[in-house]
């Protein structure tokens, strides 16, 4: 029985998983600065 398959999915899982929360940790890291940058301004 050839286990490639199951090998190339579960690493293909894991990497489209972190690549999304690398993004997802991105996009709301750029919101808190844009949101902490609008805090300063008001002064």
């Amino acid at each position: 029985m050839n286990h490639w398959p199951f090998i190339v999915a579960a690493y293909a899982i894991t990497i489209i998983g972190t690549a999304g929360v690398l993004v997802a940790s991105f996009v709301r890291m750029r919101r808190a600065e844009r949101r902490a940058d609008s805090l300063g301004r008001r002064d």
